[in-house]
């Protein structure tokens, strides 16, 4: 798939896959922010939950979106997910990964990867990093296995402002995202309380901007808003 192809976002034949491939980094988060963005703009989604064993995001936005809950760690997981994404071709796909996939998309990975072209589909893939250099060299090996991906790395702003993550600006991995002209953009911190509160109820965030004390929604709207500019500039 040539580049520029890679670099289609816009309309149909989309999938999204929140990546990091580890637990911690946020993924959690930036799948849910990246679900609430493309209902905002009025998007058609479909959530594929493979975070069978801790399936929050799941919970939260069953009743907002179609959803199909899978398991990547045998073959069959990512045939269905093809074909899923071939029947809802009409939807953007957002792919919730699990910390054990990495080991899986090693294996399997190109089987998606090689069906892009047929499913007449871009791969989109903001990936969660913290300051550590394991989510590098599980970034490095991901994007070996999908080299049509056009991969965004995404800093999350809990562990830091931009200027801590040296590493990764420092790493021979920026350059390979950046010439599969992949972009490095910063999720919000958001305040821990209203964070806690998402993961403990189980809210969606449209469902947290009404139910939540004042104080805390106001901290939320704060936080919606700035994500919005920052997932514009990836997935517009």
């Amino acid at each position: 798939m040539e580049a520029d192809s890679r670099r289609s976002s816009a309309g149909p034949g989309r999938i999204v896959w929140i990546g990091g491939s580890k637990g911690g980094t946020g993924k959690s988060m930036m799948c849910i922010a990246t679900l609430d963005y493309l209902l905002t703009r009025g998007d058609k989604v479909l959530l594929v939950e493979c975070d069978n064993a801790n399936p929050d995001v799941y919970r939260a936005y069953k009743d907002l979106v179609a959803c199909e809950l899978v398991d990547l760690d045998e073959a069959d997981g990512w045939i269905h997910v093809i074909n899923v994404c071939d029947a809802r071709r009409d939807a953007t796909v957002v792919i919730n990964t699990a910390a054990r996939n990495n080991v899986a998309v090693s294996r399997y990975g190109r089987t998606l990867d090689g069906s892009l072209e047929a499913l007449e589909a871009s791969l989109i893939v903001p990936w969660v990093i913290n300051r550590q250099r394991d989510s590098l060299e599980l970034l490095r090996d991901f994007m070996d296995a999908m080299p049509n991906a056009l991969v965004h790395v995404v800093r999350n702003g809990y562990f830091g402002d931009e200027r801590k993550f040296e590493l990764y600006h420092s790493s021979k991995i920026r350059a390979a995202v950046e010439e599969r002209g992949g972009k490095a953009v910063t999720l919000p911190d958001l305040a821990d309380r209203v964070a806690d509160d998402l993961y403990t109820q189980r809210l969606s965030l449209c469902a947290a901007a009404k139910a939540l004390p004042i104080g805390n929604r106001a901290e939320l709207a704060r936080w919606r808003a700035e994500v919005s500019k920052v997932l514009g500039d990836i997935l517009a």
